[in-house]
């Protein structure tokens, strides 16, 4: 225990004699960090937050989607990857550049090359998503102007990017659907001219009501097939034939494919018409032509359905987000904080005066011997 007091105390002892030591450089710590912290650029800061698109509680147009059924349910799919997708869009190369080249970000960062703007722009620029799905998008900058309109400019582009992306989804399913009426159209009035002609030819006003009947359900059947078929031809062009939606539409038309054939019976495959199978040949004509024209009808109606819905999903932004707050000027800067700076280099400068003066009074108490030492290593590194 004495010598442990004996050893503070000369610890004491050498930091009192060397006092003046420890106040320059504390001293010069403290200057040299005013200095440096006034020659600091000011910097200030600019948030703006959004809320990505929130599920649809299966009112309005899901329902309305829902009940169409077919390719209507396709039609909703949108982008709805929540705050994680905003995130990986806003940080794209894509809304950078156009950043970018709004802001004529190269003049103002002195960059040589997009390049080089990019990385500037990044580090400028930080975005993240709260616990609560909300995204900030802070960015900063010399000019507070300049922070504002950065933050505002990648909130403005984020929804460019997500209409054109919902857009050009939902126009190739409307492009797709106006072709196929198109084709349905003609057949349609095809069908109903051929009935029109072989009724005003041979004077028939009307079948067995039995026989319609079964007309009818053919119809329904071929109009359910044609729906699915062009359900499997648009999730084909986006996903592999493993897909389980894949496999799920492939069974419902086998499905309506057996269908088909028990109602058609053994003559011919979707072509047979059981209950009037025995009908004289004009009536048989007649009942066949009028089944066309039922199955054109149902797959008119269909798909003039899903084609408004189509139209509706493309004029719709599904994937619109909300802005909770814009970015306005700052009044105040957000760094640097000056008196932080001043008194953790205090701080510094007083432990660095501490080391240095032991490591002085280690040097003043070698031995003689040691000292030779030392002066040999200095002599033979100045020869080297």
């Amino acid at each position: 225990m004495e010598e442990q007091e004996i050893n503070l105390l000369e610890l004491v002892h050498v930091l009192v004699k060397r006092k003046m030591l420890i106040f320059k450089i504390c001293t010069v710590g403290i200057v040299a960090s005013v200095v440096y912290s006034l020659n600091l650029p000011n910097i200030y800061s600019a948030t703006a937050k959004i809320l990505p698109p929130q599920k649809e509680a299966g009112g309005g147009l899901s329902a309305l989607l829902g009940q169409a059924g077919g390719l209507a349910g396709i039609a909703t799919g949108g982008l709805g990857g929540g705050s994680d997708l905003y995130l990986g869009i806003l940080k794209s190369r894509s809304v950078a550049d156009a950043v970018i080249h709004r802001l004529d970000l190269t003049r103002i960062y002195q960059a040589d090359n997009m390049e080089a703007a990019r990385r500037s722009l990044d580090g400028a620029i930080k975005v993240q998503a709260g616990k609560d799905g909300i995204i900030s998008i802070t960015a900063e900058n010399k000019d507070p102007n300049l922070s504002a309109q950065l933050a505002n400019a990648f909130v403005d582009e984020l929804g460019k990017t997500t209409i054109r992306l919902n857009l050009s989804k939902a126009g190739t399913e409307r492009i797709f659907l106006e072709k196929r009426l198109e084709l349905v159209k003609k057949d349609l009035v095809k069908a109903e001219n051929e009935v029109k002609y072989f009724s005003q030819r041979n004077r028939i006003v009307q079948v067995d009501s039995q026989a319609k009947a079964s007309i009818e359900a053919i119809a329904r059947l071929k109009a359910d097939l044609a729906s699915k078929e062009m359900q499997l031809a648009v999730l084909s062009s986006r996903q592999t034939e493993h897909s389980p939606d894949v496999k799920a539409i492939q069974n419902g038309i086998r499905s309506l494919k057996t269908e088909l054939s028990v109602l058609s019976g053994k003559g011919g495959v979707g072509e047979g018409i059981p209950s009037i199978g025995n009908m004289p040949g004009v009536g048989l004509e007649y009942s066949r032509k009028l089944r066309e024209l039922k199955t054109q009808e149902a797959i008119f109606e269909q798909l003039t359905k899903q084609y408004e819905i189509a139209k509706l999903t493309e004029a719709k932004d599904s994937s619109s987000f909300q802005i909770l707050d814009e970015a306005v000027i700052p009044v105040n800067k957000s760094k640097p904080k000056r008196s932080i700076i001043v008194i953790l280099s205090t701080v510094a400068a007083f432990f660095v005066s501490i080391f240095t003066v032991f490591v002085q009074e280690y040097l003043s108490r070698i031995p003689d011997s040691d000292r030779t030492i030392i002066e040999n290593i200095k002599r033979s590194a100045r020869n080297f």
